[in-house]
């Protein structure tokens, strides 16, 4: 299992994640050579802030 995955596996057990987590999805997403696998694990979390499932706490 990869960071990414580890941090995303914690962000949904505590269905919230920080700044901090934020941040980081969002410089991850930013370059250009993600791996499709990689971009869908951010894509998830983007959704399911947008769904209310996760919510960003300072």
């Amino acid at each position: 299992m990869s960071t990414l995955e580890r941090a995303i596996e914690q962000m949904f057990a505590a269905r919230r994640l920080t700044r901090r987590d934020q941040q980081m999805l969002m410089a991850m997403f930013a370059k250009r050579d993600l791996s499709p696998t990689d971009a869908d694990l951010i894509n998830r979390v983007y959704e399911a802030l947008s769904q209310g499932r996760l919510r960003v706490v300072d």
